[in-house]
């Protein structure tokens, strides 16, 4: 499996490598469809570079650092930036911070001093988003307590720990994941929210491709502080995740009720870096990961798509299949029918294709129709997606460290 995960990565790596751009003393990935430069697509990037290539990417390496410094706002934060959104934010902050981390060894002098300072500004600005005991804020506009933000900020000040022994950040992380733990449902399942905040319901359902990624900042918090408890409740969150795995290995997306990431494909490399991490406690695991491999191989026509594509000739099964998801959840009858709307939309989009769709007036006009808040564009055709693609390149290369002892 170590060596498939390798091909596949330096095979995406390669074919990513085309929308990076070099300007000088500075590096960037720009997306091919949007046209837009988000630092977590660069900061995953990063991360991805060095946890395969190390040393011989040196340069391009502190190319990056540059650039991700060049973007540091004065508060020490880093903005979430999609084609309809651009905002401070913990949770971005938190990606970007726990690049440069891993980038330290291999910077020196002025540039050295710079990102450890850098580290620092962010480090205060992640403690100061937690507005209650482990909950982080994601950013003005997003205020709800979601469990994935509250990992992620906490895997980032579990690693600043690591690498600066700071207790304060160490405490931070070790509130976050017992808040994460904490809300868990009986059955494994992590809830996309535990309160409202200022979305018009609740979404507080099950969603495979945060379980995932809920998993995967977990674990990173368990590398530092090593609790029996946090163990625990990881391998009942990824026996969830087994547990919505069908035999082909695809997932059974009838129970996941979050819409907006509904066939996300990143669910696939999240859930192979859930795996392999828990494989560690139950060998098990890995046959469920070696499973989802093939899964994004077939959606990575180039890079990576955004959706798990579809056929037509399932699509009246598939339908069946997103009724049983806008049913999950203590919604209304008409919100029940909306989610149902919205989850037939993506299973038509996932069946089409097109490389530009910046300009998708359908969406836009059910978005204005029924008011939604759309950070992102989720349009009415599948597309090459650099967003998925540089999640799908970060847990692969993450999950590559915990498989050096295979043979």
């Amino acid at each position: 499996m170590k060596t498939k995960i390798a091909e596949y990565l330096k095979a995406l790596l390669k074919n990513t490598e085309k929308y990076l751009v070099i300007e000088n003393e500075i590096a960037y990935i720009k997306d091919p469809v949007f046209g837009i430069v988000r630092n977590r697509v660069s900061a995953e990037y990063l991360k991805s570079i060095i946890r395969l290539y190390g040393e011989s990417e040196r340069d391009i390496i502190k190319k990056l650092v540059r650039f991700l410094l060049l973007r540091q706002n004065l508060n020490g934060s880093w903005n979430e930036i999609h084609p309809n959104y651009n905002q401070e934010s913990a949770l971005v902050t938190s990606f970007v911070g726990e690049a440069l981390l891993l980038a330290l060894p291999y910077l020196e002098g002025e540039l050295k001093k710079r990102t450890e300072n850098a580290l620092r500004k962010a480090r205060d600005y992640v403690l100061l988003s937690e507005i209650g005991q482990g909950y982080f804020l994601k950013s003005k506009l997003y205020t709800a307590d979601y469990l994935n933000v509250d990992a992620t900020c906490g895997a980032f000040l579990a690693q600043y720990y690591k690498v600066f022994g700071d207790k304060e950040a160490l405490e931070g992380a070790k509130r976050a994941a017992r808040r994460v733990c904490t809300f868990q449902e009986k059955d494994g399942a992590f809830p996309y929210t535990v309160n409202r905040g200022n979305e018009k319901y609740p979404l507080n359902v099950p969603c495979i491709h945060y379980q995932g990624v809920t998993l995967y900042y977990l674990s990173k918090v368990q590398e530092v502080i090593r609790e029996e408890w946090l163990k625990e409740c990881m391998l009942k969150g990824t026996q969830w995740l087994l547990n919505v795995q069908r035999n082909d290995g695809k997932f059974d997306w009838s129970k996941s009720g979050l819409m907006f990431a509904y066939y996300l494909t990143g669910a696939y490399a999240f859930g192979i870096a859930s795996f392999v991490y828990t494989s560690q406690w139950d060998e098990k695991y890995l046959e469920n990961a070696t499973k989802l491999l093939p899964i994004l191989g077939e959606n990575t026509p180039n890079i990576v798509l955004r959706w798990e594509k579809g056929k037509w000739r399932d699509f009246p099964r598939d339908v069946v299949v997103s009724f049983k998801s806008a049913w999950l959840g203590n919604y209304p009858v008409k919100r029940k029918l909306f989610r149902l709307g919205y989850a037939v939309y993506r299973q038509i989009a996932r069946r089409r294709f097109s490389e530009d769709v910046r300009e998708d007036m359908v969406f836009k006009f059910v978005t204005k129709l029924f008011g939604i808040k759309a950070s992102t564009v989720e349009p009415s055709k599948n597309f090459p997606d650099m967003f998925m693609t540089s999640e799908v390149l970060d847990c692969l290369s993450y999950a590559l460290t915990f498989l050096k002892g295979e043979k």
